[in-house]
């Protein structure tokens, strides 16, 4: 393994980072995939006996230090480098803001964002020290922009876009690479983690929340993407001499994203309105 590089994928027992630890382990990369709940691993464990590949599974909370300390110290013990760090641990959280406790956006934004802003200050002097490192954050689409009832969620991506941006200026002066992967709706398992508050009937939000809900389940059924073309732009970011800094996947993203430009202001959120709570294509 001497001379591969080595990677830390977050929050790998399902999805994005499932499909990210397996890529990279398969492209000899040797990799460090961590999970909150170790019980949470026996799929992606069986898969590494099974094809014996250079990937272990540690047990790291994106919210507490000393775990992040302790899996970064393993890491080093047993590798003596971190050339990646992969930031995809996370949540989703629906609602009408009068629903959301503050509570509910702290715990949103202590896993989403603060959880990130843990892993980078831990393992930049790491990379500072080699000279070079490669750190992608996992955003979304909605990093780019808004959408109704996932105002805590998508604070969280608008949050991960902003430092990765001002980051990457002062770490590029140490070799270190910032990269921030955009997709659309995933065919994930997202909905067994998603938090939803306010759809008791007796919300006055209740109707649209029905229609919200509908809508994502409906999305997620029929998107093309998969999380295995996620990891796979990762993994061509990761092998790439002068990657780009953003990586938008997914045509409902490109489209998306591509309106947010082009359209005035509430023209965009018309057509998002008119696609969430009118049931017209996401993507037209």
């Amino acid at each position: 393994m001497k001379g591969n590089k080595t990677a830390l994928v977050t929050g790998c027992s399902s999805g994005i980072g499932y499909s990210t630890c397996l890529l990279l382990a398969r492209n000899n990369f040797k990799t460090y995939g961590s999970v909150r709940d170790l019980s949470k691993a026996k799929k992606i464990q069986e898969v590494i006996d099974k094809e014996k590949l250079p990937l272990k599974i540690i047990p790291l909370d994106v919210n507490d230090p000393e775990s992040i300390s302790k899996a970064i110290r393993d890491i080093l013990y047993d590798s003596g480098k971190i050339d990646v760090l992969i930031n995809n641990a996370g949540y989703g959280m629906f609602g009408p803001i009068e629903a959301i406790t503050i509570e509910d956006v702290k715990l949103q934004f202590e896993t989403n964002f603060f959880g990130v802003i843990r892993l980078i200050k831990a393992i930049v002097p790491i990379m500072r020290k080699q000279g070079y490192g490669t750190i992608v954050n996992i955003s979304s689409m909605v990093g780019r922009f808004g959408v109704p009832l996932n105002a805590a969620y998508v604070s969280s991506k608008f949050a991960i876009e902003g430092l990765s941006e001002s980051i990457s200026y002062e770490l590029a002066e140490f070799g270190i690479r910032v990269i921030v992967v955009e997709p659309g709706v995933v065919q994930t398992n997202f909905f067994q983690n998603l938090k939803i508050k306010g759809i008791d009937t007796k919300s006055p939000y209740f109707e649209l929340m029905k229609k919200r809900v509908s809508f994502l389940k409906t999305a997620m059924k029929n998107s093309p993407t998969s999380s295995s073309q996620v990891a796979n732009t990762i993994l061509h970011a990761l092998n790439s001499k002068h990657p780009d800094f953003r990586y938008v996947i997914g045509m409902d993203a490109k489209n998306s994203i591509q309106k947010k430009e082009s359209l005035s202001d509430r023209r965009f959120m018309k057509w998002v309105s008119d696609s969430i709570f009118q049931a017209k294509p996401f993507s037209r």
